[in-house]
């Protein structure tokens, strides 16, 4: 299967403007998620796909192949465009975030797995168990209900699924002997990493807004609202996107106890 990983990169970001550039580690956000992706087994190629000249300069220098667009409102969107006009050959494209530096390269691999796996299915994503309390109830965290075959049902900002008459806080209560969920929590947390089969990433893109993407502010219902099959592969690895300053600041810091460590 010929698999594309693209990274969508603009310079602007509301929290934390040019966090795709800053590079207090000796090289930019954008080179650590690029050097993962390009790591990962199942990508035959790593595109980095903007609209900015600034990150296009950076880009080529660390030896990227680098495809300009035009202005888009998704990163999806900034995909489509190249996917449409560089990617003939594509059988699956993987839409991977630029901010995640810390990706793991294996974590790729298992989407594509999955994708490859299924058939039946359109998209392919990730999810992680929920352990702690703050992330089930953030509304930036988004949480995913699965069937039992691993489709995806449903996406909300809000803690799905609701457990009738007990609170989320005694279920993820620790070690409780009379937890029924404490080794298995019903909660997942979605991964914003996606891998489209080509044929369907371009017709997703030419669809308009869904009444209940509208609503939650979540792209991948409009493809469930069109009956479109997802299919989600649970890992236990979580990339930490950089959000802001202190997310930046947390992880030049865990990367320089890597660094000593491996000196």
């Amino acid at each position: 299967m010929k698999t594309y990983g693209i990274i969508p990169a603009r310079l602007d970001s509301a929290r934390l403007p040019g966090k795709m550039l800053l590079q207090e580690t000796g090289k930019p956000v954008l080179q650590h998620t690029w050097e993962a992706a390009s790591r990962a087994e199942s990508l035959d190629e790593v595109i980095i796909a903007t609209d900015s000249p600034q990150i296009a300069d950076a880009a080529s220098r660390f030896g990227a192949r680098v495809e300009m667009t035009g202005q888009h409102p998704t990163g999806t969107d900034r995909i489509a465009e190249v996917v449409r006009r560089c990617c003939p050959d594509a059988d699956a494209v993987v839409n991977v975030q630029g901010d995640e530096p810390e990706l793991a390269p294996q974590t790729i691999d298992r989407l594509v797995e999955t994708l490859s796996a299924s058939p039946q299915a359109e998209m392919a994503t990730l999810a992680t168990p929920i352990d702690e309390l703050a992330v089930l109830l953030d509304r930036s965290c988004v949480k995913v209900v699965c069937a039992a075959d691993g489709r995806a049902l449903y996406f909300s900002r809000l803690p799905i699924p609701c457990i009738q008459g007990t609170e989320p806080s005694e279920v993820l209560g620790a070690g409780a002997s009379d937890n029924p969920y404490a080794l298995e929590p019903p909660w997942l947390l979605h991964l914003g990493i996606y891998a489209y089969r080509r044929e369907f990433l371009l017709a997703f893109t030419e669809m308009p807004p869904s009444r209940l993407e509208k609503l939650e502010n979540l792209e991948q219902l409009r493809a469930l609202e069109a009956g479109a099959s997802l299919q989600v592969a649970i890992v236990h690895h979580r990339a930490v996107g950089i959000d802001t300053a202190e997310d930046y600041a947390r992880f030049v810091e865990r990367h320089r106890a890597r660094a000593d460590g491996d000196a």
